[in-house]
């Protein structure tokens, strides 16, 4: 049994109250259906109208839903037909020893003094004894036989009722219900068409049809909103007669035939409810001073009173003595909402069927609560204090009763099936004496000590009541438990009588056109044959907006950790979890040493060390197999300018060229070579696996910062593809570098190696400072926030009220389920992606060569000698003749001292040259430099010479004081292009500085990590020891299929999503200079410092 309570919003703020049993009946349908069955056999039929005598034993209320199930209703009037053939069933001495129920109120028309209205009282029902024949009233919660009647051809009580009211008028000639809409003085005539159209739709086959019903709603209520309009008060009975019309139609709308395949639009409900409305605040007008004005109608009564709104305070509407009546919290809960009205007028109006048919299993009686002023409905919402709505319940056929006696260490166990998880169990006890009792609840087996939900303690002060809630069921249905003992100081043998129903308060959410329970819930005062309900509001703004998770008692921390051995699944998972991410980190330190070797930007040896314009390589190799090499590589860059000299691609401190490897080379020209236009890689074919796939080549000018794509994508192979192991490869258009195919590549290969956290762990981009190690640890993190999310927020109950924001076939995504998800991402994301965040901003440590160097050099200085000499001269001459600007040509074969005049002199030609041009640009600039630094060398290498390599003394003072001059003429040729044409000044990139951390605070990223980590863990095994092994397992399984979905769906959606966003907007993968090239571009200038001798050029 359940109570359901509805409140309609914009058209009016209301409340609709259900008691129902376990379905709803269909009542009497129309006799126009066809194939229907006569409802009830008769014992006597008079006048359209059927006798049936029931003897099942019942309750009056009992009875009068029986009654009513069968299509009929309690014989409320004992006329004279009635009086013969009770007095005929006397006579045969049949049922003359029984008693038999009747209506509550009955109008006996005999004069017999034994049969008058004084037997009935408010609180008592009526009934019939028939040896000798008499009308008495008792308890109504005794049980009889009853008495129903039934009708047996088509005119309605409406119809009865509606002519009544016209009796003694005379009568007028035929005219339409549209034609005396038009006219609001034909009240009284569109009341007698009334009868004749309801009696011609039950009649009539397929009626009433939707244009019939919705015309005939529509005439009634321009009749009553043209009477508000002008404030006209139409008769008393006129009255009357519109609200009996509007509940017969609602009526033959409920009975129609094909209800199930044409369901009744729901505005049809609302504009009824509105006549309804309007219709008796015209006859609340109609005699103001009334303290309350009671309307009776065919399914129940309409209450009304006007108030000032401070009378509100505590007010009742209804019939206390009925049990159907409301109670308004205090004016202070009322006066924010009410303080800009002076009046206002209540309305209550109860109905026996409802007028929302819907699945939910309701059926009884209907309160419906109108606040109005000059007739405007106000609304209320969100009240601080609850508004209290009691209504009798016409069964309590649910409740179960049983009695026994307690004594030491023994309990007994009440179980209750729970099919619907928003109701609320009433679990009474009276006890023969005071007593204390402990009661425990428990789902699917009875409690113990270590298994259980909810525990509480009974006694005189509580009122031995426990009000078990929805939340206490968690969205669990099947067999409930509940476990009462006495407590242990209490006394022995105790007879106990343990009596338990089941209710449920919810409301009629017009927007949604579904029952909810939000903002309600089922009061204490609530019994067997009352329902007490206490809602806070009459709308239902923001009912399901915070979801809230499910709950865990902390303190009871000890306790539910003593469960282990029972429930050990959440703890052997985690282990398991944990188990695996040691062995996980294990190799990802393993495998992060031997990338750190790797992840060193290489400065190529080959490089002149008085070179001084900078190019940085970016060598990608595929990822495809065997697509390393073991082969000596080499690059030529060929630009619009200049060409730059063989370059080795090789480093001695770390293999390079591997399959999937990003390798960065940092090479040095003596001037700019212009616009790279080509690229020429070779490689010699050596060492096991010489055969090479390179991906792509990316050449940064760190002086401009241009950015020169090569795609390359095919192999340097002897023996695989076209055979070549020499190609060259040209520099890629605008179109190609922006196009969807590369974007898209690009973005995706970066997403899964540095964005999908779990891909990223077996091959991370090779110079990111996010180590395997840190990803380890936090996709552990992650996984352990998503357990103890996931399982916070698992099973919670479904709201049935809450609004639908997306559907696509079977998938259905509600304002609930968004909610959780926003709540999820809220509690999750931001702290782990701090923790990411941290990890890869950190500054990385970069290790110094100054010491390799320092021994490179020394090596260098301890090997001078004239060929050394002359071979230096020989590659500062060929370095010079890659560009044509210089107009000079290298020599080869230098093999003697006297072979260095010659080569001076042409070096001086250059110098000359140089002098003589007037602009000044980067190729003069850098071309000079380069000089200037070849020479301080060449002049430091002959002072540490002697005369004795040379043929005399005097060549060698003469080549000697050569040198000196050129350097002096380099020096000033450079000083007067810098004066023209002065170097820009090297800038860092903010971006690329301005987010890094410093190196400490990786210490406080591994802090939260493990905090967050350790915090997951114990409310996921909190909430496990709590849920139980069965429930854990349940929510393992779910977990499984989250975690399966988030890793290999979700998250690669998430990456292809951002690939294909990046590609629409033809947005390239950014190019940044690392800190590595800013620590290598350092080393260089030093290696340049001691080759020249000179702090500076």
């Amino acid at each position: 049994m359940h109570i359901a309570s509805t409140m309609a919003t914009l058209f009016w703020t209301s409340i609709f109250l259900w008691i129902s049993v376990e379905s709803l009946s269909s009542g009497e349908r129309s006799e126009a259906c066809p194939h229907q069955k006569q409802p009830a056999p008769c014992e006597f039929i008079s006048r359209n109208l059927c006798l049936e005598f029931v003897v099942e034993p019942k309750t009056w209320f009992q009875a009068m839903s029986s009654c009513e199930e069968r299509g009929g209703e309690l014989l409320q009037e004992l006329n004279s037909p009635a009086k013969v053939f009770l007095t005929s069933i006397i006579q045969e001495r049949r049922f003359s020893n029984m008693t038999w129920w009747m209506g509550k109120r009955v109008r006996v028309e005999s004069t017999n003094p034994n049969l008058n209205d004084r037997d009935f009282s408010m609180d008592s029902c009526g009934y019939i004894k028939l040896n000798p024949l008499k009308v008495l009233s008792s308890d109504c919660s005794k049980t009889r036989g009853f008495l129903c009647t039934h009708r047996v051809s088509s005119p309605t009580s409406t119809k009865k009722m509606l002519l009544s009211n016209n009796a003694g008028k005379p009568r007028l000639r035929r005219r339409s219900l549209k034609d005396v809409a038009s006219n609001i003085e034909d009240i009284s005539e569109l009341i007698r068409l009334a009868g004749p159209e309801l009696q011609r739709m039950e009649t009539t086959a397929g009626e009433p049809t939707r244009d019939k019903q919705d015309e005939f709603v529509k005439y009634l209520l321009a009749v009553v909103k043209k009477a508000q309009k002008l404030s006209i008060l139409p008769d008393p009975d006129e009255i009357s007669g519109i609200i009996n019309s509007s509940f017969a139609i609602l009526s033959l709308s409920l009975k129609k035939c094909d209800l199930v395949t044409e369901p009744n639009p729901q505005s049809l409900y609302e504009k009824v409810f509105e006549i309804i409305e309007l219709a008796s605040l015209l006859r609340g007008q109609d005699n103001p001073n009334l303290s309350q004005t009671v309307i009776k109608h065919p399914t129940g009564t309409i209450y009304q009173k006007a108030y000032k709104t401070q009378e509100l305070n505590n007010a009742v509407l209804g019939s206390e003595e009925n049990g159907e009546y409301i109670k308004l919290p205090p004016y202070s809960a009322l006066s924010s909402q009410l303080e800009n009205y002076s009046d206002v007028t209540a309305q209550m109006t109860t109905m026996s069927v409802s007028p929302y048919p819907s699945a939910d299993n309701i059926s009884g009686t209907v309160c419906n609560l109108v606040l109005s002023n000059k007739g405007s409905n106000i609304e209320l919402s969100n009240l601080p204090e609850m508004i209290e709505i009691f209504l009798r319940r016409s069964d309590n056929s649910s409740v179960a009763n049983s009695t026994f006696v307690l004594e030491k260490d023994t309990k007994s166990v009440t179980s209750f099936n729970i099919s619907d998880p928003e109701v609320t169990v009433i679990f009474d006890v009276e006890p023969s004496v005071n007593a204390s009792f402990v009661v425990t609840l428990s789902y699917n087996s009875p409690p113990n000590s270590t298994y259980f939900t909810n525990k509480t303690v009974l006694n005189q002060t509580g009122g031995y009541r426990w009000m078990i809630t929805p939340e206490m069921f968690q969205q669990n249905l099947g067999i409930w438990y509940v476990d009462t003992r006495l407590n242990s100081t209490q006394e022995l043998g105790v007879t106990v009588t343990v009596t338990s129903h089941m209710s449920k308060c919810v409301y009629w959410d017009t927007h949604t056109g579904n029952w909810s329970t939000a903002g309600c819930r089922v009061g204490h005062k609530t019994s067997p044959v009352l329902t007490h309900c206490m809602c806070n509001h009459l709308t239902l703004f923001g009912s399901s907006f915070f979801v809230m998770p499910n709950q865990v008692d902390i303190s009871r921390t000890a306790e539910l950790f003593a469960t282990v051995n029972e429930n050990y699944v959440v703890l052997a998972l985690l282990c398991s979890f944990f188990t695996l991410y040691l062995i996980t980190l294990l190799w990802a330190c393993y495998a992060d040493r031997r990338a750190r070797s790797k992840r060193k930007m290489t400065l190529l040896e080959d490089s002149h060390p008085g070179a001084q314009y900078n190019y940085l390589v970016c060598v990608q190799t595929g990822h495809r197999k065997n697509a390393g090499t073991s082969a000596n590589v080499t690059a030529k860059l060929v630009g619009s300018d200049a060409e730059s000299s063989i370059h080795h691609l090789t480093d001695p401190d770390k293999p390079v060229l591997e399959r999937g490897s990003c390798d960065m080379f940092f090479l040095s020209t003596p001037f700019p070579l212009g616009e790279v236009r080509h690229l020429r890689l070779q490689h010699d074919n050596s060492g096991g696996h010489p055969s090479w796939y390179v991906k792509k080549v990316i050449i940064q000018d760190l002086q401009n910062h241009q950015v020169f794509h090569f795609f390359c994508d095919c192999w340097l192979s002897s023996d695989r593809a076209d055979g070549m192991t020499k190609k060259t490869f040209n520099v890629a258009k605008n179109n190609e570098i922006a196009s969807f195919r590369n974007i898209f590549q690009t973005r995706t290969l970066t997403g899964f190696r540095d964005e999908h956290i779990w891909v990223s762990i077996w091959d991370p981009p090779s110079r990111s400072p996010f180590t395997r190690a840190q990803r380890v640890s936090c996709c552990m993190s992650l996984l352990l926030c998503t357990m103890a999310i996931n399982i916070a927020f698992w099973n919670i109950p479904e709201d049935l009220n809450s609004p639908e924001l997306f559907s696509l076939g079977s998938l259905h995504i509600t304002q609930q389920d968004f909610m959780v998800a926003v709540e999820s991402a809220a509690l999750m994301f931001p702290i782990n992606i701090l923790i990411i965040t941290i990890f890869r901003s950190i500054r990385p440590r970069v290790v110094s060569t100054s010491k390799k160097d320092d021994g490179i050099e020394k090596t260098r200085a301890s090997a001078i000698s004239v060929p050394t000499i002359l071979k230096e001269i020989e590659e500062l001459l060929y370095l010079l003749s890659m560009s044509p600007r210089n107009k000079v040509s290298g020599m080869v074969g230098l093999e003697s001292a006297a072979d260095l005049g010659p080569a001076l002199q042409r070096v001086h030609d250059l110098i000359h040259y140089m002098q003589g041009e007037s602009l000044s640009d980067n190729h003069l600039v850098y071309c000079s430099k380069f000089l200037l630094a070849a020479l301080c060398h060449l002049l430091m290498c002959l002072e540490k010479l002697d005369g004795k390599h040379f043929p005399s003394l005097q060549d060698y003072q003469d080549t000697l004081s050569t040198t000196n001059l050129l350097v002096r003429k380099a020096e000033m040729v450079l000083s007067s292009h810098l004066a023209n044409c002065p170097l820009p000044v090297r800038r860092k990139k903010k971006e690329s500085t301005g987010c890094r951390l410093p190196w400490w605070c990786v210490f406080i990223g591994w802090f939260l990590l493990l905090s967050i980590s350790a915090i997951s863990t114990y409310f996921t095994l909190l909430y496990g020891f709590q849920y139980g092994k069965e429930k854990s397992i349940k929510w393992v399984m779910t977990l499984g299929l989250s975690l399966f979905q988030s890793i290999f769906i979700l998250q690669p959606l998430k990456v292809i999503g951002v690939a294909v966003f990046f590609a629409m907007l033809l947005k390239p993968v950014a190019v940044e200079e690392t800190e590595e090239a800013e620590q290598v571009l350092s080393a260089q200038q030093e290696r340049c410092r001691k080759y020249t001798g000179r702090e500076s050029l």
